[in-house]
């Protein structure tokens, strides 16, 4: 049975990661040996892995999705770091509220929280 499911971004600067998902999306560093660094919380999460040929509305499909619990401030947060936002703030039909934004390596990220 699988138990979870990690994803790996390749960069040769592993310090960018530290403000998108440490000081803005709140994640803890949990791993460093200097060639990987990993980060996470400590929260209990289903195991997913999604597989799709559209991100929903035709929007390109991202790399990762994270669920925040508030995307508005996420979103104001990203914006005035100035990281580029792909996809607007926008209510989904399927309950959700999201937006697109490249992380420090050209990822895009589906930042969403549920409706």
């Amino acid at each position: 049975m699988v138990k979870r499911i990690v994803a790996n971004i390749k960069t040769d600067d592993l310090s960018k990661a530290d403000h998108f998902y440490r000081d803005i999306l709140g994640l803890e560093i949990l791993m460093d040996h200097g060639w990987i660094k990993t980060f996470g919380n400590q929260e209990d999460a289903k195991v997913q892995v999604s597989f799709a040929n559209q991100g929903g509305n035709d929007t390109e499909v991202p790399h990762l999705s994270i669920e925040v619990d508030n995307a508005d401030e996420v979103y104001e947060k990203m914006q005035e770091a100035g990281f580029e936002i792909i996809y607007a703030m926008t209510n989904e039909d399927w309950g959700v509220r999201r937006f697109f934004v490249k992380d420090p390596f050209g990822q895009l990220i589906n930042i969403l929280s549920h409706q």
